[in-house]
């Protein structure tokens, strides 16, 4: 009797079940990198913050806003129209709804929920390990003109973009940057996506203040242990989700995905 290889039966065994059910474009494109963080209710928001969020100028924002512990005061340059519901607010800036601390229940437990999960998922985010020795301290923290496959990266220091960094993968892979002091993008630099890699799976634990700089474009979540601050013209496709304040002029700020839980 010819003996049956069993490797030979498990690769058809996964075969069938993949032609079974459609499965053979994920199975040739398996996600690359880390598993994503989880950003729970954060990332309901596009801009979340516990000091406050200011602009000056005209900025576009798609998502929504919050802010918690604070008040809507700590909100200014939007020009807050609230809601009939008075757990809300619109602005003509936003495409989308802008929440705060002192809003009717039950926008104060949705937004202490949401801040809960910021954190948390900052400190998962800091507590990954890097992929490998040579995702440790990359370019001495300079990261411009480098091309960054999917994977967990590490830093000492902190990071600066001076020249366009380039992020190459898939649309399911993932990069988690972790930094230990501050991240600045020079003025119209920008973080490009290559290969069909998406801003929504890139995470950005920054220990210190995060500064996008003059109209320079930048793609990715932002967890901050600090402020996060968007120069005059600077776009962002992401989150900017602050421990602190959060400040834009003129800015373009889309979050990174059009699939977002409900308040």
């Amino acid at each position: 009797m010819k003996k049956i290889n069993p490797h030979s039966i498990i690769t058809v065994t996964v075969l069938a079940v993949s032609f079974a059910f459609g499965l053979t474009g994920s199975i040739l494109a398996l996600a690359a990198g880390p598993t994503p963080v989880n950003l729970g209710t954060a990332g309901n928001f596009v801009i979340l913050s516990k000091a406050g969020i200011s602009t000056t100028g005209v900025t576009k924002i798609v998502g929504d806003l919050g802010v918690s512990p604070i008040a809507s005061t700590a909100i200014t340059g939007f020009g807050l129209v609230l809601d009939h519901s008075n757990t809300f607010s619109k602005s003509t800036l936003v495409t989308g709804k802008i929440f705060a601390a002192n809003y009717a229940p039950p926008t104060p437990k949705v937004l202490t929920t949401a801040v809960s999960d910021m954190q948390t998922a900052y400190t998962n985010a800091a507590g990954r390990a890097p992929t490998s020795a040579a995702t440790t301290n990359v370019g001495a923290g300079s990261i411009g003109g480098l091309t960054l496959k999917p994977g967990v990266y590490k830093w000492n220091t902190g990071v600066t973009i001076p020249t366009n960094v380039t992020l190459s993968g898939g649309s399911n892979d993932v990069w988690i940057f972790e930094i230990a002091g501050t991240l600045n993008i020079s003025s119209g630099k920008q973080v490009i996506l290559k290969n069909g890699a998406q801003a929504k799976n890139i995470f950005w634990q920054v220990s210190g203040a995060t500064t996008l700089g003059t109209n320079s474009v930048f793609n990715g979540n932002i967890l901050g242990k600090t402020n996060i601050a968007l120069q005059t013209g600077a776009k962002l496709n992401g989150r900017a989700l602050a421990q602190t304040a959060v400040t834009l002029d003129a800015n373009a700020v889309t979050v990174t995905s059009s699939i977002r839980n409900s308040h």
